[in-house]
């Protein structure tokens, strides 16, 4: 595969059910990613050189996970000057997610994350190539046919649902 444009970082291997989401979802649109875990709170010091360092690598965007107090994400945003996603994780140490959730969200002005409902990597992984796409005509293009698949799922349950009643 080609230089990863897309990096899926999150904080625990406890994340992975979660993030791998938008992996798949990337693979399915034949976008280069890379995939580690990268904690802000017990490896600080690989999260400041993996964000510093992520535009060099030919990093387009930074897709970050993380559940509990859910520093990850904002961190990185801190640290880059590329957009970074974040994706709220419920995790065991959290209260129903909302804390992930509002860790993530009400970021500082001037720091902004993108942030995905709790536990949506799969559509994180969506508004990566969405982002990466606004440079890549072909990736674009792909992008069109995959929304074009999603409407004509829709339309072929029609009749499923209706016969039904």
């Amino acid at each position: 595969m080609s230089r990863p444009v897309v990096s899926i970082i999150m904080g625990s291997a406890s994340d992975l059910s979660v993030m791998e989401k938008a992996g798949e979802v990337l693979k399915e649109l034949n976008v280069p990613f890379e995939m580690t875990v990268v904690s802000a709170h017990r490896t600080p010091e690989r999260m400041v050189s993996h964000a510093a360092e992520a535009a060099g690598r030919g990093i387009k965007v930074i897709v970050a996970g993380a559940g509990g107090a859910a520093h990850l994400p904002g961190m990185t945003a801190s640290l880059t000057a590329l957009p970074v996603i974040g994706v709220p994780i419920h995790s065991s140490n959290s209260i129903d997610g909302w804390d992930s959730v509002l860790s993530i969200l009400q970021m500082p002005s001037g720091v902004p994350v993108a942030t995905v409902a709790l536990d949506g990597g799969y559509n994180a992984g969506i508004l990566a190539a969405q982002i990466a796409a606004t440079s890549d005509k072909n990736l674009a293009a792909r992008l069109v046919v995959f929304k074009e698949e999603l409407k004509n799922k829709v339309l072929n349950s029609i009749d499923t649902v209706e016969k039904r009643f």
